[in-house]
């Protein structure tokens, strides 16, 4: 497609202002022009067809599957977007103080609660902006509570399986990460888990459902290891969807979690908006939660700072409030037995694939799988690549699966389908990866040379990512 400069031609920008002819009609100073940036003359029809066309090459939920493992692309509903836009949400501002908040100050007391009941956790925080947020003041709400028992710990255990989030949050808050190795079921290692524990372990953070898709049948005998060493441990909710409804993440023993709402309960992902990684806590761990938090008392909602053991303040104002309104509208919109489908679907979607794909591709680890399942391009052939096959899958009109990730499977595709698709879709993406299975054996260029289609064809990541092109030069 061509650039808005393409269509630039000297005249073709009418567009004027009426003159003022007050006393603020000055010529905009010559320090104030941009003369230097090269600007289009161009009409507006010109603009407004060239953006239009622009979007139309773009890719989104709303315009196709998302089979984007560990993310949890999924469609979502509108109306949570209509309630975000509601005049009294949108024309709140952040300063109006408690008595002027009390609808806004209400959501965020009810999601809480909602989310306690959800997970079985004692109390919430809604301040942290993102999952990763979420992780790094769990990791600080870990440290303060050591500090506060006088005990000196500076290790976090982490399986090999994990977010790459994880061990970068724990060392930001100055622990030391020591990996625990997988069983070749995706299980965590027990056996070496028991060695590593001692003394200096402050928590295990663990993914559950893991990156492999997979429960970890061991959850119950893990928790009783760190408990009874004094650690906590600590979960890692980004993939809640596969349980919602279903399992207490508290009654597995976990001590303390973050849950993404902008995948779990559905608001825009990615490019859509920002994100929230409320945390929650068992009863112990409430004190550390970071102030404000929103109390319930005769008089109203309040926010309260009255937190001495608190690690303070961790996000400006209340946290990403839009985020929590579509939460909000999206759980009251399903109920609990809604919560329940939401889990119900994902896993029965993610296991349909797993069942069909297995057929075509290799499966490392075949067992029943929760909301995603990894394959690989072990004993694919004319040496096509995991590479090959996501790039080959966009012309398919599909978005690529996340690859090579975890790392402890080689050529790595996470597939998510999500629970929001149904059946048709389902089907149509398997026979797309089989047909893209039958041009590797039998026109093996066609996935070498992906994607074919595209507005931009396969271009070098490795140097997009060290030499980006960040200004126009002409």
């Amino acid at each position: 497609m061509s650039t808005i400069f393409d269509k630039s031609k000297e005249g073709k920008n009418r567009y004027s202002i009426p003159e003022w002819g007050g006393e603020y009609d000055d010529p905009i100073p010559e320090t104030m022009c941009r003369e230097s940036v090269p600007m289009p003359d161009v009409g507006e029809v010109d603009v407004v067809r060239h953006y239009n066309g622009l979007s139309r090459m773009n890719f989104g939920v709303d315009t196709g599957m998302y089979p984007l493992g560990s993310c949890t692309m999924k469609h979502n509903p509108k109306i949570n977007d209509r309630v975000a836009a509601l005049y009294g949400f949108t024309d709140q501002h952040p300063l109006a103080g408690d008595t002027l908040s009390q609808g806004s100050l209400e959501i965020m007391y009810e999601l809480g609660n909602m989310l306690c009941q959800v997970t079985g956790m004692s109390a919430f925080s809604l301040m942290p902006a993102a999952g990763a947020h979420g992780e790094l003041a769990s990791v600080m709400i870990i440290r303060k509570y050591f500090e506060k028992k006088g005990e000196k710990r500076n290790v976090i255990l982490i399986p090999d399986s994990a977010h790459g989030t994880n061990p970068a949050s724990v060392m930001m808050c100055g622990f030391t990460v020591r990996e625990v190795p997988s069983t070749s079921q995706g299980d965590v290692d027990v056996e070496e888990l028991k060695k590593m524990v001692d003394g200096d372990v402050a928590a295990m953070m663990l993914t559950s459902p893991s990156t492999l898709g997979l429960f970890d049948r061991n959850v119950h005998v893990i928790a009783d290891i760190l408990h009874k060493a004094g650690a906590l441990f600590y979960c890692d909710g980004a993939n809640l969807n596969a349980v919602v409804g279903r399992a207490s993440v508290s009654r597995m023993g976990f001590d303390i979690m973050h849950v993404n709402l902008h995948k779990t309960f559905s608001t825009p992902h990615g490019g859509g908006g920002p994100g929230s990684g409320p945390i929650g806590v068992a009863a112990e761990l409430e004190p550390f939660l970071p102030v404000p938090v929103v109390e319930r008392s005769e008089e109203g909602y309040v926010l309260s700072s009255d937190r001495p053991h608190s690690i303070g303040r961790i996000h400006s104002f209340y946290g990403n409030f839009m985020v929590m309104v579509r939460a909000y509208t999206y759980m009251r919109m399903l109920g609990a037995e809604g919560l329940r489908e939401v889990a119900d679907n994902a896993v029965l979607n993610a296991n349909y694939l797993r069942v069909k794909l297995k057929q075509h591709y290799n499966l490392p680890v075949d067992r029943i799988c929760m909301h995603e399942f990894v394959i690989n391009d072990e004993g694919m052939p004319n040496h096509v690549t995991t590479n090959d096959i996501a790039k080959r899958l966009l012309d398919y009109g599909y978005h690529a699966p996340t690859v090579y990730f975890p790392l402890i499977i080689p050529g790595a595709m996470m597939i998510e389908p999500t629970e929001t698709e149904d059946k048709t879709a389902l089907d149509e993406f398997i026979e797309a990866m089989i047909a893209i299975k039958k041009e590797a054996e039998e026109s093996p260029q066609l996935v070498l040379d992906a994607p074919q289609t595209t507005p931009v064809k396969r271009v070098d990541a490795v140097t997009a990512a060290r030499k980006p092109v960040l200004q126009w030069e002409e």
